[in-house]
């Protein structure tokens, strides 16, 4: 009998497991046997990598090969396994060394004439490599500047099956390799909504008047604080939630590996772009499912949802009325715990979901441009927002009506108004003077501070404090509102220069979170 060992990974959500891809060669009926709990597409690989090796002008075994891919309870999807699993074969054959082969890690998938095609999900599996001890890959050319990104990493990048075989066998690299002209890995089913690259298209410039916006949308950026906008359309909603990208600073670099190996396993990292070094902004439809927002699938495959795309990013929730009820209150949990837990029979997984939360809606189902033209009786308007519950406002930190901008506002506002590039660099300072205030702590954003602390390390000044008393004491504010006023109020304090939030930074996050005008 003839064994032989390569290794892969496996992807459950964004966590790689380790695979060893064994293959032995014994008497019997000659064909390729696959076990080790595969998906469809992974068993469809015998006919892969069949076709593969021998277009690739190498002999296949004519006896009984099995190919056991360990630990077998482990679910396996995917066709990223496919050259792991032709090394494997042709090592147990002999016609590779297996010395050569033993402490590589090998993810791609096979086309039927050889060559290696690009795979989502690489960067979060060779992170996962990495941990585990291994410090040198085989990946597809199209997936080579993805993989590049984890450092301390050796990353061998071919296109074709004859390449790889030259490389492990000490020979010369074919005169002519195929070229790998292949499009991007595909994006994944069931994911609707837009996500693109904000800065340098946008700028919050363009918005005419709306100071009240434009003011809650450098408070959102400078400490991640969710907002809520309602007003008629045309009044400016989305084009503020779309410019507030353009307000944060650069991810960090853990920061930017997190929210790429997300995209990574989605399929929507971005043509010619590796690393996604900006906030992700992501707004799904209304016809989205719970599924769709949070993340799920079946038990072999499991995606992330909009709220793990929009990780360290924007998450906007348009026309959020016509959102079914339920899938608004899904975002609950991921507001919350910053994460979202999908559990499924014999598997669970967890997606990183910490996001700022942009909600925008129309005061009335008529959605009348104005009042005057509304048809709505006051009943329906209340019916109508109410789709949206009491707890999930509950957790948004500031909340805003707009008005349409006048005639003056929208004739000659722009010349006046301010970039992003000058509010960002404001942000850019407040969450400076936040980070230094933390220091030493977990937390990088006020956003981030939990509520015990808030009232106990970082607790304002005593006579800072009446008007939230006040508040609690006629029960217009709850105990979760209260830390959401705190955490807007050192963010105040931040944008104002100060050591400590004023009573006026406090009086101004109760307005915000209570949605009342000045």
């Amino acid at each position: 009998m003839a064994l032989a060992k390569t290794r892969s990974v496996a992807l459950v959500g964004v966590s790689g497991h380790m695979v060893d891809v064994e293959a032995a060669i014994t008497c019997g009926v000659p064909g390729l046997h696959l076990v080790g709990l595969p998906d469809t597409a992974l068993s469809e690989a015998r006919d892969r990598v069949r076709a593969a090796i021998l277009n690739t002008s190498e002999n296949w075994p004519n006896r009984h090969t099995t190919v056991s891919l360990s630990p077998a309870s482990l679910p396996k999807r995917g066709s990223g396994f496919d050259i792991a699993i032709a090394v494997a074969i042709l090592a147990a054959a002999e016609a590779v060394p297996s010395g050569a082969c033993a402490d590589l890690v090998m993810i791609g998938e096979l086309g039927l004439d050889g060559r290696i095609r690009g795979v989502p999900g690489v960067l979060p599996a060779l992170l996962s490599a990495v941990e585990a001890g291994y410090d040198t890959v085989v990946v597809p050319k199209a997936n080579a500047a993805e993989a590049e990104l984890v450092p301390g990493l050796r990353v061998i990048a071919v296109g074709t099956l004859r390449a790889l075989l030259c490389h492990l066998r000490d020979e010369p690299p074919p005169l002519l390799e195929a070229e790998d002209d292949d499009p991007p890995p595909p994006r994944a089913d069931g994911l609707s909504g837009r996500s693109r690259s904000r800065r340098g298209t946008t700028d919050l410039a363009d918005v005419r008047g709306q100071a009240d916006g434009r003011r809650a949308l450098e408070i959102s950026a400078a400490g991640g604080h969710h907002l809520w906008m309602a007003g008629p359309p045309g009044c400016g909603k989305t084009m503020l939630a779309e410019r507030l990208p353009t307000l944060l600073p650069p991810l960090d670099r853990e920061a930017a590996l997190e929210a790429t190996a997300i995209h990574s396993v989605a399929g929507t990292l971005p043509s010619g772009q590796p690393l996604i070094e900006r906030a992700p902004f992501y707004a799904p439809h209304h016809s989205a499912t719970r599924a769709a927002i949070v993340g799920g699938g079946n038990t072999r495959t499991i995606r992330p949802g909009a709220v793990s795309l929009a990780h360290n990013g924007v998450l906007f929730i348009d026309e959020a009325p016509e959102f079914d009820r339920g899938v608004l209150d899904a975002l609950r949990q991921p507001l919350e715990d910053g994460e979202v837990s999908i559990d499924r029979s014999g598997l669970s997984t967890r997606f990183p979901a910490r996001f700022t939360l942009i909600m925008a809606a129309n005061p009335c189902p008529c959605a009348a441009a104005k009042t005057r033209e509304c048809i709505c009786t006051p009943a329906l308007r209340s019916r109508y927002l109410g789709r949206i519950s009491g707890p999930l406002l509950d957790r948004i930190d500031l909340k805003l009506t707009l008005e349409p901008a006048n005639r003056t506002e929208l004739r000659y506002d722009l010349e006046a108004a301010e970039s992003s590039e000058v509010v960002a660099a404001r942000v850019l300072e407040a969450r400076e003077r936040a980070l230094k205030r933390m220091a030493g702590t977990p937390w990088r954003a006020n956003c981030d501070i939990p509520g015990p602390d808030l009232r106990r390390r970082f607790a304002p000044p005593r006579d800072s404090m009446w008007p939230v008393d006040d508040a609690l004491m006629e029960g217009s504010l709850s105990a979760r509102g209260l830390d959401r006023v705190l955490r807007v109020a050192w963010t105040l304090a931040d944008l104002g220069g100060r050591d400590a939030p004023a009573v006026y930074d406090v009086s101004e996050a109760l307005r915000l979170w209570k949605g009342t005008s000045s």
